[in-house]
């Protein structure tokens, strides 16, 4: 698990592709203390396995599955990637809960300066747009964001200074893919709700409600 506050930027050193997925080497620092080998870490909010260590850096396998279904395929040798490694157990939660794992691959459209921030609107497809709330959290390349706006197919956020700093938010250009985990909290309730004719009693909207939600 992790929590979507970004450790360091890494930076793509080899992207060896092959018919059953692929092998990336990432440039490292901050997230080699303490890591091992079969550690996880989020490589632009995809939750990779540490498969070698080196003094400089790591490498991760990215299955097929994983390259087809986020925006890890369309990386490119000396690209910046948001690094961050798994959470600790008793660690602040600086973010919000993130697994890692992408469920769409959305599109980074414009941004604009608004104060000291900068507000940014990506694109979404379908699958995605249920488990968004206006001022809800959302992963874009493994980093914890808030929807400042939401439309059908559209949502912005409003990155802070730090966040631009630290990110590599500040990199993309108009059309960019980034990888889009919506808040699993979100997936839950829609879970419990398909299925609640067989819970008693019966979730409804009033006892929701009746709940305190």
């Amino acid at each position: 698990m992790f929590t979507g506050i970004i450790e360091e930027v890494g930076r793509v050193e080899r992207l060896d592709r092959r018919s059953s997925g692929g092998v990336v080497a990432i440039a490292a620092q901050t997230v080699l203390e303490g890591t091992k080998l079969g550690d996880s870490i989020a490589v632009n909010g995809v939750c990779l396995t540490v498969t070698s260590l080196a003094a400089t850096g790591f490498t991760a396998d990215a299955s097929e599955e994983t390259l087809r279904v986020s925006a890890l395929g369309e990386l490119r040798v000396g690209d910046g990637v948001n690094l961050e490694r798994a959470l600790a157990v008793g660690a602040r939660l600086g973010g919000h809960i993130v697994q890692g794992h992408v469920d769409a691959v959305g599109r980074f459209l414009a941004r604009r300066p608004s104060g000291n921030s900068v507000t940014m609107r990506f694109g979404f497809p379908p699958e995605i747009g249920r488990y968004l709330v206006h001022k809800g959290s959302i992963a874009v390349d493994g980093v914890s964001l808030t929807v400042a706006a939401l439309g059908d197919d559209w949502f912005e956020v409003a990155a802070i200074p730090a966040t631009l700093d630290w990110t590599t938010l500040p990199q993309l250009k108009p059309g960019a893919a980034v990888n889009l985990e919506a808040d699993v909290l979100a997936k839950y309730v829609e879970r419990l709700w398909k299925h609640s004719s067989s819970v008693t009693p019966q979730l409804t909207a009033e006892r929701l409600r009746d709940l305190g939600y």
